[in-house]
Protein backbone atom coordinates (compact mmCIF):
# COMPACT_ATOMS: atom_id res chain seq x y z
CA UNK A 1 0.00 0.00 0.00
CA UNK A 2 1.44 3.62 -1.12
CA UNK A 3 1.55 6.10 1.82
CA UNK A 4 0.17 9.57 0.68
CA UNK A 5 2.36 12.43 2.00
CA UNK A 6 0.50 15.92 2.25
CA UNK A 7 -2.00 17.22 5.22
CA UNK A 8 -4.54 15.20 7.11
CA UNK A 9 -7.82 15.91 5.59
CA UNK A 10 -11.26 15.89 7.18
CA UNK A 11 -14.03 14.58 4.31
CA UNK A 12 -18.16 15.26 3.78
CA UNK A 13 -19.15 12.23 4.90
CA UNK A 14 -22.20 12.11 2.12
CA UNK A 15 -19.54 13.15 -0.93
CA UNK A 16 -16.33 12.92 0.53
CA UNK A 17 -15.36 16.59 -0.26
CA UNK A 18 -12.42 17.70 1.69
CA UNK A 19 -13.79 20.35 4.09
CA UNK A 20 -11.04 20.69 6.69
CA UNK A 21 -7.71 20.27 7.62
CA UNK A 22 -6.25 18.20 10.58
CA UNK A 23 -4.06 21.39 11.81
CA UNK A 24 -7.34 23.48 11.86
CA UNK A 25 -8.58 21.45 14.57
CA UNK A 26 -8.53 23.89 18.01
CA UNK A 27 -11.10 22.06 20.33
CA UNK A 28 -12.54 18.07 19.40
CA UNK A 29 -14.47 18.69 22.63
CA UNK A 30 -17.60 20.75 21.13
CA UNK A 31 -21.12 19.63 20.55
CA UNK A 32 -23.10 19.83 18.10
CA UNK A 33 -27.01 19.01 17.14
CA UNK A 34 -26.23 15.45 16.59
CA UNK A 35 -23.45 14.92 19.21
CA UNK A 36 -19.56 15.58 19.16
CA UNK A 37 -18.58 18.18 17.44
CA UNK A 38 -14.43 19.98 16.80
CA UNK A 39 -14.02 23.23 16.55
CA UNK A 40 -11.51 24.33 13.30
CA UNK A 41 -10.21 27.89 12.55
CA UNK A 42 -11.21 27.14 8.92
CA UNK A 43 -13.05 25.25 6.25
CA UNK A 44 -12.54 24.07 2.66
CA UNK A 45 -15.20 23.55 -0.09
CA UNK A 46 -18.34 25.38 2.28
CA UNK A 47 -20.95 27.32 1.84
CA UNK A 48 -22.06 29.63 4.80
CA UNK A 49 -25.86 30.37 4.81
CA UNK A 50 -27.77 33.36 6.69
CA UNK A 51 -26.82 34.47 9.72
CA UNK A 52 -29.26 33.86 12.69
CA UNK A 53 -28.87 34.77 16.63
CA UNK A 54 -29.44 31.34 18.50
CA UNK A 55 -29.35 30.51 22.35
CA UNK A 56 -26.22 28.00 22.34
CA UNK A 57 -25.26 26.00 25.42
CA UNK A 58 -22.82 28.54 25.94
CA UNK A 59 -24.62 31.24 25.29
CA UNK A 60 -26.33 33.73 22.39
CA UNK A 61 -24.37 33.53 19.61
CA UNK A 62 -24.74 34.83 15.88
CA UNK A 63 -23.77 31.65 14.14
CA UNK A 64 -24.59 30.58 10.22
CA UNK A 65 -24.70 26.68 8.94
CA UNK A 66 -22.11 25.61 6.56
CA UNK A 67 -22.66 23.34 4.51
CA UNK A 68 -20.81 20.81 2.84
CA UNK A 69 -20.24 22.85 -1.30
CA UNK A 70 -20.79 19.53 -3.54
CA UNK A 71 -23.66 18.18 -1.80
CA UNK A 72 -25.01 20.69 0.24
CA UNK A 73 -25.52 18.66 3.91
CA UNK A 74 -25.60 20.61 6.73
CA UNK A 75 -22.04 20.37 8.39
CA UNK A 76 -22.36 22.54 11.43
CA UNK A 77 -22.29 25.91 11.62
CA UNK A 78 -19.88 29.34 11.63
CA UNK A 79 -19.81 31.29 14.47
CA UNK A 80 -20.21 35.15 13.27
CA UNK A 81 -20.34 37.09 16.56
CA UNK A 82 -20.60 36.21 20.45
CA UNK A 83 -22.11 38.67 22.96
CA UNK A 84 -20.69 36.82 26.25
CA UNK A 85 -16.81 38.45 26.10
CA UNK A 86 -15.43 34.92 26.92
CA UNK A 87 -16.67 33.37 24.24
CA UNK A 88 -15.55 35.96 21.49
CA UNK A 89 -12.52 33.21 21.15
CA UNK A 90 -15.33 31.42 18.69
CA UNK A 91 -15.94 34.37 16.39
CA UNK A 92 -14.95 33.61 12.98
CA UNK A 93 -14.43 29.72 13.32
CA UNK A 94 -16.22 26.81 12.65
CA UNK A 95 -17.92 24.05 14.38
CA UNK A 96 -18.68 21.00 12.49
CA UNK A 97 -20.03 18.13 13.68
CA UNK A 98 -18.53 14.55 13.73
CA UNK A 99 -20.94 12.23 12.44
CA UNK A 100 -20.96 14.35 9.38
CA UNK A 101 -17.26 14.08 8.34
CA UNK A 102 -14.40 10.98 7.65
CA UNK A 103 -11.21 11.42 8.63
CA UNK A 104 -8.49 11.10 5.73
CA UNK A 105 -8.52 8.68 3.15
CA UNK A 106 -11.61 10.51 1.63
CA UNK A 107 -11.39 8.98 -1.84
Amino acid sequence: MEEVNGPRLYCCSNCRNHVALHDDVISKAFQGKSGRAFLFGHALNVSVGSKEDRELMTGLHTVADVYCSDCKQVLGWKYERAYEESQKYKEGKFVIEKAKIVRENCY
